[in-house]
C-alpha cells in the first residue's frame, strides 16, 4: 500500500504542532563512529525537516528521504541537509553512501522487508539502522486524556501499526540491536494543541467527527492549561541496530 499523498495536505499543522527530538536521540545514533562532520546519515520519511535539521545540528551531512513534495516544500532550508525525492524502498542513493540510516516516525509506513534490503544496500560497514518514535507517555493526566481522545477519534490503526513496526525493526537482527528511551516533553498552546490533531492523517478533518474532536480538545485545555499552554509528556523511543 502507498501511504505516499497520506500528508499532503497537512504539512503546515506538521510544522507548525509536531514535536522535536531529545538531542540524545540523534547522538545514540552516531556515537562512536567517529568526527560527526565526517559522517552521512539517511533521514528516511524526513517530512517537513524535523529530525534532519537535528541531525545535521550535531555534524552529519543528512539525505532527507522524503516523497511528499508538500512536505519537502515546508521544509526549512538547511545547508547541511540535502532533500532527495525518494522513498524508504527506494531511496536513490549509491551503495554504502550513509553511515547511519533512521527513520524519525516513519516506519510503520514503509514496506519493511524492501526498506530493510534498501537500508542494508545504502549503509556503510560498521554503520547503523535505526527507528525512533514519539510516543505518549501516558502516566501524564494531560497526555493520557489526549490519548484518549485520540484513540476514540482515530480513524484507522496507526497507533497498532506504529507498534508493530517498532517491533519488527528490532527483530531485523537481535542480538546487534539495542534499545534507548528518553523523556521528552512538549509544550503546546490552545492551537498548537489543535494542530497537533491535524498533522495526524489518521484523525478526522473538516466533518462532524473533526468538530466534536475539537470540541473535546479545546475542554481538555481548558481543564489542563496554566498560563494558556499545556505539556504533552512523550517517551522518544529509539531502537538501533549495528550492522
Amino acid at each position: 500500500m502507498n501511504f505516499t499523498g497520506r500528508f499532503s495536505d497537512l504539512a503546515s499543522a506538521y510544522v507548525a504542532a509536531r514535536p522535536s527530538y531529545p538531542v540524545e536521540s540523534v547522538d545514540v545514533l552516531i556515537d562512536g563512529l567517529g568526527d560527526p562532520a565526517s559522517l552521512a546519515v539517511a533521514d528516511l520519511g524526513a517530512g517537513t525537516g524535523i529530525s534532519a535539521r537535528l541531525i545535521a545540528a550535531r555534524g552529519p551531512l543528512v539525505y532527507a528521504i522524503e516523497p511528499n513534495a508538500k512536505m519537502r516544500a515546508a521544509a526549512t532550508p538547511d545547508e547541511r541537509v540535502r532533500w532527495v525525492d525518494g522513498t524508504a524502498e527506494a531511496t536513490t542513493l549509491p551503495d554504502a553512501a550513509v553511515d547511519v540510516v533512521a527513520a524519525f516516525q516513519a516506519w510503520h509506513w514503509v514496506d519493511h522487508a524492501v526498506a530493510v534490503a534498501e537500508a542494508r544496500r545504502i549503509v556503510r560497514p560498521h554503520g547503523r539502522l535505526a527507528a525512533i518514535y514519539n510516543e505518549r507517555d501516558h502516566r501524564d493526566p494531560f497526555t493520557a486524556a489526549f490519548g484518549a481522545v485520540v484513540m476514540t477519534y482515530a480513524t484507522d490503526a496507526t497507533e497498532q501499526r506504529r507498534a508493530n513496526a517498532l517491533a519488527a525493526f528490532a527483530a531485523i537482527a537481535p542480538e546487534r540491536t539495542r534499545r534507548f528511551e528518553y523523556g521528552n516533553i512538549h509544550q503546546l498552546d490552545r492551537d498548537g494543541v489543535h494542530q497537533r490533531a491535524d498533522s495526524s492523517s489518521y484523525l478526522p478533518q473538516g466533518n462532524a467527527a473533526a468538530r466534536a474532536m475539537h470540541a473535546e480538545l479545546d475542554a481538555l485545555v481548558d481543564a489542563y492549561q496554566e498560563d494558556g499552554v499545556v505539556n504533552m509528556h512523550l517517551l522518544t523511543l529509539v531502537v538501533r541496530v549495528d550492522v
